[in-house]
């Protein structure tokens, strides 16, 4: 292993570290605190919690915990050797923290909290504006939250159609929603980062990928003969498919190259 390695690594490790703690703190308390284990609440010391071990009262860390860490360790290896377009290895690593804290808190509360909204959408037009221009970056933002707007209010419709189809066999309605104004927002803040006209492959890219997903389990559903059963209760957050195609776009361009005649 080359030596230079080790700094890619390292940080790797910290934004490993970063993107676990704020995962952890931000849906629960809504600012940086003490992390609590979250089966039983006990709090974590601080060198307990860096160094991944079991709360006070023995319950084990989340399986999450270690694959941050060596995913984001394994990206961060990757952006040193091939770094993104212009920003670089650090601004590379930068974005790729607030798109891991998005990542994990999306999957697992299914919220894209205000706090990390805020602070995405100031490092998008950065990082835009110096990919793409200050002009693109802004049309970028304003398409993806035009765009992102028309699929909300689809999905309050379709929402409405399937609270009606629930109290039709006798369950209760919740107030679940096929797209939330989080993935609007961030829709926005993407479009911020990769410029117009770039937002519209994302936003393809997407919901693809959100389709395939989807299908795939509808067919597992189909399967295991649990469709009429629990097709109306699927919803899955799209947060992570804007994700995923974000970065592929900033770090594997060669991907979208080989897929489509662009820049």
């Amino acid at each position: 292993m080359s030596l230079e390695w080790i700094i890619p690594l390292l940080f790797g490790w910290i934004a490993g570290w970063i993107i676990n703690y704020v995962s952890d703190v931000l849906p629960v308390t809504r600012r940086f605190s003490q992390p609590v284990c979250p089966t039983c609440g006990s709090a974590y010391s601080l060198t307990n919690y860096l160094l991944f071990r079991r709360c006070p009262n023995g319950h084990f860390r989340s399986i999450r915990v270690w694959v941050v860490q060596i995913v984001i360790m394994a990206l961060s290896l990757y952006s040193f050797i091939h770094p993104p377009t212009r920003i670089g290895y650090w601004g590379g690593l930068i974005l790729m923290t607030y798109f891991g804290i998005v990542f994990v808190i999306d999957m697992e509360h299914r919220l894209i909290l205000h706090p990390t909204s805020i602070f995405g959408a100031l490092l998008a037009l950065i990082l835009g504006t110096i990919t793409r221009g200050l002009t693109a970056a802004l049309l970028g933002g304003l398409g993806g939250l035009v765009i992102l707007l028309a699929f909300y209010y689809f999905g309050v419709l379709f929402a409405r159609y399937r609270a009606k189809r629930m109290r039709a066999q006798g369950i209760e309605a919740d107030d679940e929603d096929a797209l939330g104004q989080g993935d609007v927002i961030l829709a926005t803040v993407l479009g911020f980062l990769v410029g117009w006209p770039l937002i519209w492959i994302l936003i393809i890219m997407s919901t693809l990928l959100g389709g395939l997903i989807s299908f795939i389990l509808v067919i597992g559903l189909l399967i295991t003969r649990r469709y009429n059963a629990n097709a109306l209760m699927m919803f899955i957050p799209y947060g992570p498919y804007f994700l995923i195609s974000a970065s592929i776009i900033v770090y594997f361009p060669g991907i979208l190259r080989a897929l489509l005649p662009v820049n």
